[in-house]
């Protein structure tokens, strides 16, 4: 078989795992019973835990360039000098 046989027959079988199971016509998967798309209630996720690393890396990136920006500062002018010679 070639690759165009063997990548049409898994664009196929994709399309009609998505679809269900045959029979089944009222959208919902086979696997959870619920209509794609629709969050699984188990999955509530951890929206404070995210904000707070959100705000920490934030935080970090700011500190570290107070503390480095006159460094990098230094080192960029002094390589632009090197390449305007």
């Amino acid at each position: 078989m070639g690759i165009r046989t063997l990548l049409m027959a898994r664009m196929v079988g994709l399309i009609l795992w998505r679809s269900g199971a045959p029979g089944k016509r009222d959208g919902r998967s086979p696997v959870s019973g619920r209509p794609p798309g629709s969050p699984d209630p188990r999955e509530r996720g951890d929206v404070p835990g995210w904000v707070m690393i959100t705000l920490m890396s934030a935080v970090l990136v700011a500190a570290l360039l107070a503390l480095a920006g006159p460094a990098l500062e230094g080192l960029f002018n002094q390589a632009m000098q090197k390449v305007g010679q």
